[in-house]
């Protein structure tokens, strides 16, 4: 019978205090997942290791996290949104480390709370008709809401001027965008790396808006911006960037989001949510017609979770067969 190996005989519990870290192989974008090359007695291994799961079983559970979260240290605020670095405990050597990203919407809307809770999510697909009957309106009362106060903020320079990394004029007094980090990225971790492109020009509410006319402005955009990109962070290069818009998005502004091409594709870089930017171009250089042409005349199709008012109260009805009602 043949003998065990020596690592075979060495009870598992002990080899992780056994394993010498060499470097780091890969880190997920969402911090939660390393993996390390190292060696146990002079044998290379790799040691996975992964953030457990925040506990949600209760709500005392839930009320014990806060509490327990300290060294609160504010990255930035705009209006209703503020972000944040924390900590949830002691590492190893009994300090306490930021190893919490917070975010807090205060005081929030009840779209918010539809916004971050789980819902059934539904296929739609968004006919030119649909849009002008139902959709176009349905963004025009949003935007009267005051929603956009925040990115109003940004771009007349009242807050967060600090973070912005890009700020052109363009060509002409329509041109102008700013780009500074989403509220949603650390600010360090380039596998993560996360911005966002605000536009000043306000007719332009979402990608239904864009036209022919608008291609060279979309091509000067889109260099730009990873022109920016690249000369703010060395370390990558333009083609580890993906450039993308929401439809529907969450808010009617037009932005562009500019990504590591490495993030792990959640819900939001999904399929019937994230349309490339590259993609949108070469649509908008073969539709058909003038230079009024847009994407206000092809269908689109995207997802919609059930607790979203434009399920509730316009597609909802409209598979049902019948009329929505437009709120006055």
């Amino acid at each position: 019978m043949q003998d065990l190996s020596h690592d075979e005989k060495i009870a598992p519990e002990a080899l992780i205090s056994k394993f010498e870290v060499g470097k780091l192989l890969r880190q997920d974008q969402t911090g939660r997942r390393i993996a390390m090359l190292g060696s146990i007695d002079g044998k290379q291994g790799i040691l996975i290791a992964e953030r457990a799961a925040f506990a949600t079983e209760s709500l005392e559970v839930l009320r014990a996290f806060r509490a327990a979260i300290t060294r609160v240290n504010n990255l930035g605020d705009n209006d209703i949104y503020r972000w944040y670095l924390a900590s949830s405990g002691v590492d190893e050597r009994g300090e306490q480390s930021a190893d919490l990203k917070l975010n807090l919407i205060w005081p929030c809307t009840e779209q918010h709370i539809k916004k971050y809770s789980d819902q059934v999510v539904r296929m739609v697909t968004e006919t030119p008709q649909i849009y002008r009957d139902y959709i176009r309106p349905y963004m025009s009362a949003k935007r009267e809401e005051g929603r956009l106060n925040w990115v109003f903020n940004i771009l007349e320079g009242r807050t967060e001027q600090e973070d912005v990394i890009l700020r052109d004029a363009g060509h002409g007094p329509e041109d102008g965008f700013l780009m500074l980090p989403d509220l949603n990225w650390d600010r360090k971790t380039m596998g993560s790396l996360h911005l966002l492109a605000l536009v000043e020009r306000r007719d332009i509410w979402s990608l239904r808006d864009l036209k022919k006319r608008h291609i060279p402005w979309l091509r000067y955009l889109r260099q730009r911006l990873l022109e920016g990109t690249v000369k703010m962070y060395p370390d990558l290069e333009q083609d580890q960037l993906k450039l993308y818009v929401h439809y529907q998005p969450t808010y009617y502004h037009f932005h562009i989001h500019i990504v590591n091409v490495m993030l792990e594709a959640g819900a939001t870089q999904a399929t019937g949510k994230a349309f490339g930017l590259e993609n949108l171009i070469s649509q908008l250089e073969t539709i058909d017609g003038d230079d009024d042409a847009s994407m206000a005349d092809v269908s689109l199709t995207y997802f919609l979770g059930e607790a979203n008012e434009l399920w509730t109260n316009i597609y909802g009805p409209l598979k049902q067969g019948t009329k929505p009602a437009l709120e006055k």
